[in-house]
């Protein structure tokens, strides 16, 4: 006796949390690209309060200093040029990180690349803050571009095995499902246990 076709479940069903996590965390990136662009742009429209709402939510972030922040339409972007390059470059990784790596990876590469990503942008505030070196827009944006960029494959596998692990807490995973496929198990369940098996009758094996 063999089970309905309604009731067939995959072997190797696919499991698009890890897809959701990265889209979620890709529009969350863009949402900000957008909020540090349009603030300025905002203002230069004449819709002051919705620009200056923007810099208010990112002045806990970033100090927004004018000299060291980049200028659009006469206004400074929302944050520092190097918070622009730390978005901006964490941004592109998270839109490029699918063609480099599977989204279902949660193994992080070695903390030391961190260290060393993180580096260029140590080294460039600190000889900065000394005033042994005056850094420019471009050491400040490329610095804090290389660190957003190495931070995603930090960030990406930890949210990767949290979607798997805990997706239940994060989005109140309905428990129909298990119940469907707990149902599903027993009805298969049941017609193997009538269907006969070659295996208790050895002379009629193959």
């Amino acid at each position: 006796m063999y089970a309905p076709p309604d009731l067939y479940i995959p072997q190797t069903p696919a499991d698009r949390r890890p897809l959701v996590m990265w889209f979620i965390v890709a529009a969350a990136a863009l949402l900000f690209i957008a909020l540090i662009v349009g603030a300025p742009l905002a203002l230069a429209e004449g819709h002051g309060l919705l620009g200056l709402t923007i810099y208010q939510a990112f002045s806990y972030l970033c100090h927004q200093i004018p000299e060291r922040s980049l200028f659009i339409a006469g206004h400074k972007l929302a944050v520092c040029t190097r918070c622009t390059g730390l978005y901006a470059g964490f941004a592109i990784a998270v839109f490029l990180y699918p063609a480099v790596r599977s989204l279902r990876t949660t193994d992080t590469p070695q903390r030391t690349w961190l260290f060393i990503a993180a580096a260029p942008t140590a080294i460039d505030f600190s000889l900065g803050f000394i005033g042994i070196w005056h850094n420019t827009h471009l050491s400040r944006f490329s610095s804090g571009a290389l660190l957003g960029t190495v931070a995603v494959f930090y960030v990406m596998p930890g949210l990767a095995e949290l979607s798997l692990r805990n997706w239940v807490l994060l989005f109140g995973r309905s428990r129909q499902g298990s119940g469907d496929q707990a149902a599903h198990a027993a009805v298969l369940s049941n017609c193997t246990s009538v269907a006969q098996s070659d295996y208790s009758a050895p002379h009629r094996r193959i």
